[in-house]
């Protein structure tokens, strides 16, 4: 968001902003809440995810260090569409609403990188969705492996739960073990508690873009 900022706007930016260290399990704020202002992760990491009717949590997305989130909660309705969480013991730069929006008016370059960042998320929730719609849940696991590999990585470590990860998937805890087993059954990968070494990245891209009737 802040790429390509003057050395006098990150003075700026770091005279409104607050730091706050969270807990793991600690909830920065919920569903429906006035949105007071927007975050940045600067240790740790952050779960957003919404409740259903009965309880049940889905995880919309993993905010890791040096991401931001809830930005565009700070316009429109100016509400929280959702739940923020601590995974892990965190630490978070607080940028108050009112002080923002006012850097904002002068300061061109910020709004331009947001609006940026923001399709990023959009492109991200769209992928996500598709895959919740066409793929199964293997394949939306190895669309999800991958990507956390990136393009050399051969071993990799889940940065979540199994549980949460679950959730992150659309599924549930006892389908995602069934899923890791059968992928290490067909040698794609190996599981060693929450490292993952990728045996064959040709066939686990090609599963990644498989849909429900490629299977």
């Amino acid at each position: 968001m802040f790429a390509g900022v003057t050395d006098q706007d990150l003075d700026r930016l770091e005279e409104v902003c607050r730091r706050r260290e969270l807990s793991k399990g600690e909830v920065l704020f919920s569903q429906g809440e006035p949105a007071v202002g927007f975050y940045v992760v600067t240790d740790g990491k952050i779960k957003i995810y919404k409740l259903s009717p009965d309880g049940k949590e889905r995880i919309l997305h993993i905010v890791h260090e040096g991401e931001s989130f809830a930005e565009a909660a700070i316009f429109a309705d100016g509400l929280y569409p959702a739940f923020a969480e601590s995974v892990s013991p965190a630490a978070v730069l607080f940028f108050p609403k009112k002080e923002f929006l006012n850097l904002l008016k002068e300061h061109s370059q910020i709004p331009i990188n947001m609006i940026a960042g923001l399709s990023r998320f959009l492109r991200q929730f769209a992928t996500q969705i598709e895959d919740l719609t066409f793929k199964d849940v293997p394949a939306r696991l190895a669309r999800y492996l991958v990507d956390l590999a990136g393009d050399e990585a051969e071993t990799i470590q889940l940065p979540i739960s199994k549980s949460q990860l679950a959730s992150r998937l659309g599924t549930v805890s006892e389908t995602l073990s069934r899923t890791l087993r059968k992928l290490s059954d067909d040698d794609l990968i190996r599981v060693r508690g929450k490292d993952i070494d990728i045996l064959d990245r040709d066939r686990l891209e090609d599963l990644a873009e498989s849909t429900r009737e490629s299977f």
